[in-house]
């Protein structure tokens, strides 16, 4: 017990991977793509949240979710950026243990909170699509904002036990992660002690948040589905459905890697490492840089006003 001991204190950090087996090429090839993608999803998202902001027109419940949501993916940009570029342009490894925990809080408590978002979003194209007579009287602001709360409260709230769950263990291993970010999935296998209750609450925190919301997503779009497939208009019909394709697109890219990685992380023990890495960075990564571009190629009312700021 004594050597458990001793080890957890003389190891107080653990040890961040950029991408395993690659460490010669990481600061001169994947660096740069890194921030490229990094300053463009900051921008897109910073961009959309201000035109919104200053321009009356577009404070419609719609554009507001879709405020909702690039805060959430600002939100998961300043949570990985610190630890990401301090691996591939710095080569800083080092995070402490409190660190590490607060890491893995914010990154899994956004990702909650955008999944959230995302539900919020397709009931409002049901709502618009379904009775577009009383869309304005249903998504009043007030609503919206206590449902934001909603939100946030359920995202912080799910999530917070899993700091303190790992805070009490002891970690006696080499503490060498796989990831340039902390994830619960993985932190909890450094620790040398029964991880079963963490098993157990990350598997139902993961069904309870992401399960649910998808599911409600899905039926959603059965009862859009329904009502579009009811206009005679051939025309109506195409811009009912052309008004779900950024949302649907939004949702793929969240859920799509979101999904893969649990699956892989609970039940692939034999999947390729590389395979992992790969997905953990589009999960975090790839949402907040392409939601930006779909929404404004496919919004034209969006897309217009940022040409004309521009223009200006």
């Amino acid at each position: 017990m004594s050597a458990v001991n001793g080890t957890k204190f003389k190891s107080a950090v653990f040890l961040l991977t950029g991408i395993p087996g690659q460490e010669d090429v990481e600061n001169l090839w994947i660096s740069l793509p890194l921030c490229l993608m990094y300053v463009i999803s900051l921008l897109g998202n910073s961009v959309i949240l201000l035109i919104i902001k200053r321009d009356p027109s577009l404070h419609e419940p719609m554009y507001i979710f879709l405020s909702m949501l690039g805060i959430t993916d600002l939100g998961l940009l300043i949570a990985t950026i610190p630890t990401i570029l301090g691996i591939f342009l710095f080569n800083s490894r080092e995070i402490s243990f409190d660190a590490c925990f607060a890491q893995l809080f914010f990154i899994q408590s956004l990702q909650c909170i955008e999944s959230s978002v995302l539900l919020l979003m397709a009931f409002d194209r049901f709502v618009a699509i379904r009775d577009p007579l009383r869309y304005a009287s249903i998504l009043t602001l007030p609503r919206i904002t206590n449902m934001g709360l909603v939100c946030v409260l359920r995202g912080v709230i799910v999530i917070l036990p899993l700091p303190l769950l790992l805070k009490r263990f002891q970690y006696c291993r080499v503490n060498v992660l796989s990831h340039a970010f902390c994830l619960h999935m993985e932190v909890m296998t450094m620790a040398c002690a029964d991880i079963t209750v963490n098993n157990i609450y990350g598997l139902f925190i993961t069904v309870l948040t992401v399960g649910l919301d998808s599911l409600l997503i899905f039926f959603s779009y059965v009862m859009i589905l329904k009502t579009v497939l009811s206009i005679t208009s051939h025309q109506e019909f195409l811009r009912a459905l052309n008004t779900c394709v950024s949302h649907l697109c939004a949702v793929l890219i969240f859920y799509t890697p979101e999904f893969s990685l649990t699956l892989i992380h609970r039940f692939g023990r034999g999947s390729s490492p590389l395979l992992q890495i790969v997905l953990a960075y589009v999960y975090l990564l790839v949402p907040p840089l392409i939601n930006p571009i779909v929404y404004c190629v496919k919004s034209k009312h969006l897309h217009s006003r940022i040409i004309r700021v521009f223009v200006k």
